[in-house]
């Protein structure tokens, strides 16, 4: 990090702040929420705060911040439980067997500032004071919705922040009446693109093809299959997915019957992304709504034309271009793609410069240091 970075950091607060960043799938996955908190975190430790992560992974030496492991029992493993309140899905289940651990492993006396974005059970553990004359300041980020935030039904009711980060413009418009909101994209790190190649026979992907990527969790508002018909509308195109989840058996039923021979799914380290997005010639995200979508970001700073579904919130990402579209429409999807891959890929997006990491920590520590003068004030 530059040293005007670390010092923009340094200049808003007169001490270090102790943050507690939990989420299971720290250091077991890499996805878009882990991805991103683990970023902000190890930025945060780099600039001088007190950094401590809780997740279900091993350690990763190279990480800046305190790394502690407890255990859980992984979303996978939990697809047969009943969806039911409370429990609305395998990742619920999940997060209830985290944060029975974590309960025993948290002591709120420690932190200033908690930070997740898994509601419930991870949620009402951070709140907890546990003893402590008051429980931490609490952050929860917007990376899988705003939901909790903006509902007052069912679990959804007893939601409660001293600050919500909203990753996009739309939850903060939603929920700025209610809770004190800071608007902070996700970000990546530009460097880790740069100079990187594309390396089809390492990832199976067949050369002198044109190749459409999706980097997606294989669930219901992802909407893969959708997009899977839409490339086999165009022959000759290769499809290939970078992601897993309970869809994952619908998916390859679906890859043999529509794209035979056509169709490539992986699951990959973070380490190894750059180089399959560079192995790409377009990339296509169906999700109606994403809260922020890493990918779109990862996919500009690769140089690959995008492929997504038109609303004002991708466009506060992306930027304008003509290869966004009602991604409802399947004719007009297939018509989009096919413009990307007419374009093809080429030089990074500059756009994806503004999205670099160091500068979403700073954000984060500026919102985390505004909250703890408001408290002391009052």
């Amino acid at each position: 990090m530059k040293a005007s970075e670390t010092a923009k950091i340094a200049q808003q607060g007169d001490r270090p702040l102790r943050f507690l960043f939990a989420l299971p799938g720290f250091h077991a996955e890499d996805r878009g929420a882990e991805v991103a908190l683990l970023a902000v975190a190890d930025q945060l430790a780099r600039s001088g705060d007190q950094v401590t992560v809780i997740g279900t992974g091993p350690d990763r030496p190279a990480a800046a911040y305190t790394y502690r492991r407890i255990a859980a029992i992984g979303r996978r493993r939990l697809e047969w439980l009943p969806h039911i309140p409370f429990f609305r899905s395998e990742t619920a289940w999940e997060d209830a067997t985290f944060a029975f651990n974590l309960r025993r492993a948290y002591r709120p006396a420690d932190f200033d500032v908690t930070v997740t974005c898994n509601y419930p059970f991870t949620h009402w553990t951070l709140r907890r004071a546990g003893g402590a004359a008051a429980a931490p300041l609490h952050l929860f980020v917007t990376q899988n919705g705003d939901w909790p935030a903006f509902s007052d039904k069912a679990e959804f009711k007893y939601f409660s922040c001293d600050g919500l980060v909203c990753t996009n413009p739309d939850y903060q418009e939603r929920n700025r009446e209610r809770w004190r909101t800071a608007l902070i994209p996700n970000g990546i790190d530009p460097a880790r693109f740069a100079g990187v190649q594309g390396d089809r026979a390492a990832f199976g992907l067949p050369e002198g093809t044109p190749v459409v990527l999706m980097v997606s969790a294989l669930i219901e508002s992802k909407r893969v299959p959708d997009g899977m018909r839409a490339v086999a509308a165009l022959p000759g195109v290769h499809f290939a997915v970078a992601g897993d989840g309970p869809l994952r058996d619908e998916v390859e039923q679906l890859a043999a019957d529509i794209l035979p021979g056509r169709f490539t799914r992986l699951t990959l380290p973070a380490d190894r992304m750059p180089a399959l997005y560079r192995s790409a010639d377009a990339f296509l995200h169906m999700s109606l709504q994403e809260s922020f979508g890493n990918v779109f970001v990862e996919a500009m700073a690769a140089g690959l034309p995008i492929v997504g579904h038109d609303s004002s919130r991708l466009r506060w990402i992306v930027g304008e271009r003509d290869t966004l579209c009602d991604t409802e429409k399947g004719e007009a999807l297939t018509a989009a793609i096919g413009r990307a891959l007419a374009i093809g890929q080429g030089q990074a997006d500059p756009r994806a410069q503004a999205f670099a990491w160091p500068e979403i920590a700073v954000q984060y520590r500026a919102f985390a240091a505004e909250l703890m003068a408001g408290q002391t004030a009052a």
